[in-house]
């Protein structure tokens, strides 16, 4: 009777849809498991493992050391802070995120400001914006590089010298301070179209009996857009800027591509990529990207406390 009940229950429609189910999210989920979980439970095991080209062909029985990685990751002279000429990685990656993240949101609000009023060709502006959000990074890297290249050839080189603005070339790129104002402004100008997209959205949905209310009080354009529309954008505007944040922090492409992390550069993942493919201690590389992936975690719980809730809340 038993055993009945049970042919009866595994032949019912929801058993067989609920295999079905489970069979199709079957290759999807052994994709996330070997692409993604895996990888990163098996680096947080190399972080406390000696790992290097010495025993990658056996690395299940690389020797433990503990937090070893960890100790030589934070002792490292390109990591911890030596001063104002040399900042390390930890500084440099919180000084170029935090510089690079507000520079965007504010070129994103300024732009979206300006195309949410209509004017002839508010079509083809916006797409014109789009252009440094869309365009490969390769392609536009290797551009601001032929453009800042320190040769006399160099686009800005040979305009400035033309000018009799200067003499001799400058290496802009490989100018300690000037180098990481450049990849800041770079990443700015790079992803202000995404903020810029967020903002222009939310602008769209503001209730415009708001502005015409606050016309027949005689507000002016600056106090319309301090009483109505950066009240309507707080939740937008906090929100792109802990994603920026979360993204530019663990940016490692657009700075490689750049300076390849010289210069006063080098951030966090570019000293991961270092550790590991430079100087092949996967160990100490291992411990560099669980050091960086701990300090995404606080910005990840950071945004979902303080946003998501305030946007519940809304």
């Amino acid at each position: 009777m038993n055993q009945r009940a049970a042919t009866s229950r595994w032949n019912t429609l929801p058993a067989r849809e609920a295999r079905l189910a489970w069979f199709l999210l079957f290759p999807t989920a052994l994709i996330v498991f070997g692409l993604i979980l895996f990888p990163a439970v098996f680096s947080v095991w190399i972080s406390f493992h000696d790992v290097g080209l010495h025993n990658l062909n056996d690395v299940f029985h690389a020797p433990s050391v503990g937090w070893s990685n960890y100790t030589r990751v934070f002792q490292d002279f390109a990591f911890k802070y030596q001063g104002p000429n040399n900042l390390g990685a930890a500084v440099t990656s919180v000084v170029y995120s935090f510089s690079a993240t507000i520079l965007t949101v504010f070129i994103g609000l300024i732009a979206a400001l300006l195309l949410n009023r209509p004017f002839k060709g508010r079509g083809l502006t916006r797409a014109i914006f789009l252009f440094p959000y869309v365009a490969p990074i390769v392609s536009v890297a290797f551009v601001w590089r032929w453009i800042l290249d320190p040769r006399p050839s160099g686009v800005l080189n040979d305009l400035l010298m033309r000018s009799g603005a200067i003499e001799m070339p400058l290496g802009y790129l490989s100018t300690r301070g000037l180098a990481l104002l450049l990849v800041i402004f770079f990443e700015a100008w790079r992803y202000f179209p995404f903020a810029m997209l967020m903002i222009l959205a939310r602008l769209q949905a503001i209730d415009n009996t708001l502005y015409e209310a606050a016309d027949v009080d005689g507000a002016n354009a600056w106090q319309k857009f301090v009483a109505i529309t950066l009240p309507e954008l707080r939740f937008v505007l906090g929100a792109i800027f802990l994603l920026r944040l979360m993204w530019t922090f663990n940016k490692f492409d657009d700075i490689f591509l750049l300076t390849g992390g010289g210069f006063g550069t080098k951030v966090l993942p570019v000293l991961t990529y270092e550790f590991s493919f430079r100087l092949f201690d996967f160990g100490r590389g291992a411990a560099a990207a669980m050091i960086l992936l701990t300090i995404l975690i606080v910005f990840m719980l950071i945004y979902v406390r303080v946003v998501m809730r305030n946007v519940d809340e809304q």
